[in-house]
C-alpha cells in the first residue's frame, strides 16, 4: 500500500505542478510584452507614448573658418635660414564658434606664428611631424579662442624652404 500512496503523490504533484509552470511562464510573457497576441500585451502596431521629456537640439554643423596664410622662420642651425608658409582652415561646431573664432584671429595667428618659429625643420618632416604639428595648433586655438571649441586644423598648403 505505501508504494502505490507514493506513486500517486507524484502524479498529482505532476499534474498539478506542470499546469502551474505553464501558467508563470505565461503570464511573465504577457507582462514583458513578449506576447503580443494576447489581450494587454504589446501591439506592434500600437503608437509607443510621447515623452514628456524636450527634443534634443539638432547637432551643430563643422564650419570652417580660413586662416591667414602666415609665413615664418624656423629655428634652423646653421647660417641659412629655413622658412615655412602654411596655409589653413579651422574646423570649430557651429556659426558661434566661428564667430568667436574669428574675433580671435589676430591672437591666434600670434601663437601659431611663434610656435612655428620655435620648431625645428626636423620636427616637421614625414606624416608624424605633420601629426605633431596639427595637435599642437589644436591646443593653442583652443586657447585662443576659449569659448569656441576647435575641433580640427585642416593644411591646405605646408611649404618648408
Amino acid at each position: 500500500m505505501g508504494a502505490s500512496a507514493k506513486g500517486g503523490k507524484k502524479a498529482r504533484l505532476l499534474l498539478l505542478g506542470v499546469p502551474v509552470l505553464l501558467l508563470c511562464g505565461a503570464v511573465g510573457l504577457w507582462f514583458s510584452g513578449l506576447m503580443p497576441g494576447l489581450p494587454g500585451g504589446m501591439q506592434p502596431d500600437q503608437p509607443r507614448a510621447v515623452s514628456a521629456e524636450p527634443r534634443q537640439p539638432p547637432p551643430r554643423v563643422p564650419t570652417l573658418v580660413q586662416m591667414p596664410e602666415i609665413t615664418a622662420n624656423l629655428n634652423a642651425s646653421g647660417r641659412r635660414a629655413t622658412f615655412i608658409k602654411m596655409r589653413s582652415q579651422i574646423e570649430v561646431l557651429g556659426q558661434d564658434d566661428a564667430a568667436a573664432l574669428t574675433s580671435a584671429l589676430p591672437r591666434l595667428v600670434d601663437l601659431f606664428t611663434v610656435y612655428l618659429r620655435e620648431m625645428r625643420p626636423e620636427e616637421l618632416r614625414g606624416s608624424a611631424g605633420t601629426h605633431r604639428l596639427r595637435e599642437e595648433l589644436i591646443a593653442r586655438a583652443n586657447i585662443a579662442a576659449h569659448p569656441a571649441r576647435v575641433t580640427d586644423v585642416l593644411f591646405q598648403e605646408i611649404l618648408m624652404q
